[in-house]
Parts: C-alpha cells; structure tokens; sequence
C-alpha cells in the first residue's frame, strides 16, 4: 500500500474511534440520568400498585414505570443541555490543546443534541401515549385476557392516536405554508417531525412563560419554608405549642368518644393526628437548628433569590432595548458553527457561569410555578403515594418544560449560545413581533407577580405588627338591632 493509501486509513480509522468514543460517552452519560430517574420515581410510586395479586397489572405498571423513566432521563438531558454546552465552549476556549479534554468537541456536543431532539419525539408521540394506553387497556372483547392482549389494543390506540395528530398538524402546516405541507408529505424527517415538534416547543414556551413568572414569586416563600427564619420573623416556640395542644385535644377525641349527638370520623381524626405529629416533629428539628444557621442562612438564601431575580429581569430587559435597536439580537440556528472559537459572553468564564445558574434557577422556578398553579396543581406528586397515571402527567408535562427551556433561554436573551441541530429550525424564532411580544409580556408577568407577592408579604407584617389580626372577626347569623334599639 503507499502512503497516500495509509493517511487514508488512519484517517478513517481516527473517524471511526471518534464516532465509538461520541458513542459511549452518550451512553454513559444517559445512563446516569436513568439511574437518578428510576431512584426517583421509586420513591414517588405507590408501591400497592406494584405488589398487587394480579400479576398482569403489577406487570403493565412496571413496563409503564420504565417508560416514564426514559422519559424523565430525557427531560432532565434537555435541562442539562445548553448548561454543559456553555460550559464546554469555555472549557475549549480555555485549554483547547489539552490532551485530557479531546473527547469533549463540536461533534459531541452537536449529537448530544441531536439524540435530545430524537428522544424528545419519541417520548412525547410514541412512549408516553403508549404508556398511558397501557395502563387503562383491558384487551379486546373476546380476546385472550394477558399482557399480549392489552398490548395489542395499546398498539391500535396509538396508532389511530398518531394518525390524528399528523393530520391535524398537516393541516396546520398547510394552512401557514402550503409548500411546507407537500413537503412534509414526501420527507417525514426534514419537515414534518421537526414542524410537530416546533409545536410542542412553542405550547411549553408559552407554559414557561405562565409558570416561570408566578414560579420567581413564589420562591420566596417556598425557601422560607425549608429554612428556618430568625427568631425576629418567627416564634417556634409558639407554633410548637400550638401544635401540641391540637394533638392533645384530638387524642382525648378519639379516646373518649362521648358525644352521642355528635357522628366522629375516626379515620380522619387519626389522619389529622398524623399530620399533627409530623409537623411537630419538623417544628422540633427548625428549633434546634444553629444560631449560625438560624440568623445566616435565612438571609443569604433570600439575598441570593433577590439578586438572581432581579438579574434575570434586567438581562431581559437590556434584551428588549436591543431587539428594539439591532435586530441581529434575534435567536437563530447555528448548524455550522464549531466550538471553542469565541465565548458567549462579555464578561468570560465569569459570565457564562453566571449564565448558567441562571438558567437553572430559571428552571426550578418554572417546576416551582408550574404546581403552585390552580391547574396542575392536581399532578403534585406525593411521596410513595402517586398513581401510575399521574406519574405519566407529571412526566410528560415535565419533559415539554424542558425540552422547551434551550428556546427559552436563548428567547429572553440569557445566552447568546445559538442553538444546536434541529432546535435550531423553529421558524417562529425568527419572528420579530413574537420574540419581542414575549420578552414584554415575561418581563410585565414577572414584575407584577414580584410586586403582589412583596406588597401582601408587607401588608401581612404590618398587620401581625400592629396586632390587627388578633381581633374578633364579626359573628354572622345574628339579627342587626333595629333602629329603636340604636336609639336607646
């Protein structure tokens, strides 16, 4: 062989271990998010669902369960993606002829996108209806009675189920762009699923901007829950107290039932001792925490909650001034672009680690937002207590607030990393009025849900400082005195 013939080897050969090691890094890293998944939802799950007499359905809910642990490993990937993205171009930037780092390049980054993106799809079309149907399938009307049964009737579901969906979305690509719909007819992969999925990031775009606002605001008040406050805000010993006279009286309740004109729910007072004790229990531990932790803790945590709030609406801001100024502000798609040539931030590492934290505090208070909500708030899973089907909600919400966080973050103007692959093909991004509408309507959400949470905090404390909530409410059912009566 000549040389020419040997570089051509080599190189193939170089290609060839590139592609291998992309490989087992991909797998390795979705691994871990699976393993992390399935501990989690092991420990929501209600474990009668599992241990039931009929095998059949403890067999459907356990297929069912690794399905929404797929699906969980997937949405979490998504959250993790342009945070590792970010910090791998710095990483480049930084030592980028380090012999240790050679796995970390462009092409990594570009199929961790890509396999997110398939994922993605998978889960929302295929996995996640499968699962539901699943779980509520009974097999056809004489048919044998097993798995295969129900698995079949499941399969017809999702068939007629995805059917529907195509259409619909056909329609609604012909009706936007006519060439686009006959396109999509001939190429399933360039268009249609890219189109579908364009939709499903735009509807958990608009669920972020919903739950991130209302999230922001009620970050305070969740932090304030888990810490404990100083002595200054909070009186332990008063609630304890509280507390242990409830129990007590409950307790003599149910051992001496003597009122025989009054029927006494024995299983509800036993549930509400329950919850008492719990309670004291949490309230024991609150009190004997540090001065350190008492006086310290409590205050870093709502200055670091107030700083990254408060720069996450100025960095928007500055975003809107300008998209009104420079329209090159726009997100777009960056499909060519490598890694490692220039950071995406003006202030350096610095600021992409800036950018980072705030966009998984971004994160947790659209989670936080998204169940403190009137609507979803039903899904809130509850330890060792949540119901297969519930799993699937929470799962199947959770991943469309993921995948749609990339979007997200670049919409507001948090990074200036372009996205990556197929993400970077909405044709929504492009739109001016949207973007701009967006960043007004998230900055306008955000700032009024900040000012009502911050205004009735303080007409709370002005009232429990002047003593007002200690007064006698007015007893209703009474008769008013009649106006002879006020005369005398």
């Amino acid at each position: 062989m000549e040389a020419a013939d040997y570089e051509v080897l080599s190189v193939r050969e170089q290609l060839f271990h590139e592609r291998v090691r992309e490989c087992i890094i991909s797998t390795l890293l979705f691994a871990t998010l699976y393993i992390l998944c399935h501990i989690a939802l092991t420990h929501f799950k209600k474990p009668a669902e599992f241990t039931t007499v009929d095998d059949e359905d403890a067999t459907v809910n356990k297929i069912a369960l690794e399905l929404c642990t797929f699906t969980l490993a997937v949405a979490l990937g998504a959250v993790l993606l342009l945070p590792f993205s970010i910090i791998s171009n710095e990483v480049l930037l930084s030592l980028p002829r380090n012999y240790y780092i050679q796995w970390l390049n462009g092409s990594l980054i570009h199929g961790l996108w890509n396999f997110v993106f398939l994922f993605s799809n998978l889960s929302l079309i295929f996995l996640m209806p499968f699962a539901y149907f699943f779980t509520e399938s009974e097999g056809f009307t004489g048919s044998r009675k097993g798995v295969l049964g129900r698995v079949y009737e499941t399969v017809v579901m999702l068939i007629l189920l995805t059917l529907l969906v195509l259409g619909m979305v056909w329609v609604a690509s012909a009706i936007v762009d006519n060439k686009a719909s006959r396109e999509s007819l001939y190429d399933f992969w360039e268009y249609y699923l890219p189109y579908l999925y364009s939709c499903i990031s735009f509807l958990g775009v608009l669920l972020l901007l919903v739950c991130t606002p209302l999230g922001l605001a009620r970050m305070f008040s969740v932090t304030g829950k888990l810490l404990v406050k100083p002595r200054l805000l909070e009186d332990l010993e008063e609630q304890l107290h509280c507390s242990a006279f409830e129990e007590a009286a409950l307790t003599r309740r149910i051992c001496n039932p003597t009122s025989c004109w009054l029927h006494l729910d024995m299983e509800l007072l036993h549930r509400q001792v329950l919850a008492l004790q719990t309670q004291r229990v949490l309230l024991e531990k609150r009190q004997k925490a540090s001065a350190w932790q008492r006086n310290l803790g409590y205050p870093l945590a709502m200055l670091c909650l107030l700083v990254l709030t408060g720069l996450s609406v100025l960095i928007v801001a500055i975003h809107i001034l300008e998209l009104l100024i420079d329209e090159a502000a726009m997100p777009r798609g960056m499909q060519d672009a490598s890694l490692g040539q220039v950071s995406f931030s003006k202030l350096g590492s610095f600021g992409a680690v800036i950018q980072v934290v705030l966009i998984f505090y971004l994160m947790v208070s659209s989670v936080v937002g998204f169940y403190s909500s009137p609507f979803f708030r039903s899904l809130r899973p509850r330890w060792h207590d949540t119901a297969m089907t519930q799993i699937i909600g929470n799962c199947v919400c959770l991943l469309v607030l993921s995948s749609a966080l990339p979007v997200f973050s670049r919409t507001l103007g948090l990074t200036r990393f372009d996205l990556l692959g197929d993400f970077g093909r909405f044709n929504w991004l492009g739109n001016f009025y949207i973007v701009f509408l967006y960043n007004a309507a998230f900055a306008g959400l955000t700032t009024l849900c900040l000012v009502k949470t911050f205004t009735a905090a303080v007409r709370a404390e002005l009232i429990r400082a002047f003593g007002l909530d200690r007064l006698p409410l007015p007893v209703s059912g009474f008769p008013r005195a009649s106006r002879k009566t006020q005369h005398q």
